[in-house]
């Protein structure tokens, strides 16, 4: 028995949510969301109260419960508060800056690293080694900070790179040389 798919979703003041067959819309102050939801799952809206059932004990179904359930919450939480990614760019010459849109990145190659926000993601550079993710479809956040991470991964001997604030680079030892 699923414990988080039988979870009731409560939705807060503010927040709409509109269910047109399998298609959930979640409209908040921060924006719209819209997901296809698994033809599988059967999602009731009552009131203020979500609630998702599964039609039986299938393996699959089973393992789309749960996620469904996860699935819509997030999408509330985000057009509510937003989803943040925080990201710390560590080395010498090593920085980040924004011009317009565009976030542009020294990072120790022969030239600068520039990207671009996708849609509904925006960068935040509150100092040269913080960059900032923010949107409100929380699998969006994460995919781009894990792009912009890739762009220069930490490294595990001096620690140089771009890492998450929570990330903990295990060190290691250089060459020990000859005695």
């Amino acid at each position: 028995m699923s414990r988080i798919g039988n979870k009731p979703i409560e939705v807060p003041a503010g927040v709409e949510v509109t269910l047109n067959g399998n298609i959930i819309t979640v409209k908040g102050p921060k924006g719209t969301l819209t997901k296809e939801l698994h033809k599988n799952m059967e999602v009731s809206v009552d009131g203020n109260v979500i609630t998702v059932k599964r039609p039986n004990d299938e393996a699959l179904n089973r393992s789309l419960h749960g996620l469904t359930r996860t699935l819509i919450n997030n999408m509330i939480e985000g057009v509510l508060n937003q989803y943040t990614k925080t990201l710390e760019v560590n080395g010498v010459g090593y920085r980040a800056q924004l011009k317009g849109k565009k976030l542009v990145m020294n990072l120790g190659y022969s030239h600068q690293v520039e990207m671009d926000a996708p849609e509904g993601i925006t960068f935040e550079v509150p100092n040269p080694n913080q960059i900032i993710v923010r949107g409100i479809d929380k699998e969006v956040v994460g995919q781009t900070a894990a792009v912009v991470r890739t762009k220069r991964p930490p490294e595990v001997y001096r620690g140089k790179g771009i890492k998450y604030d929570y990330e903990h680079i295990r060190r290691k030892e250089g060459k020990a040389g000859k005695k």
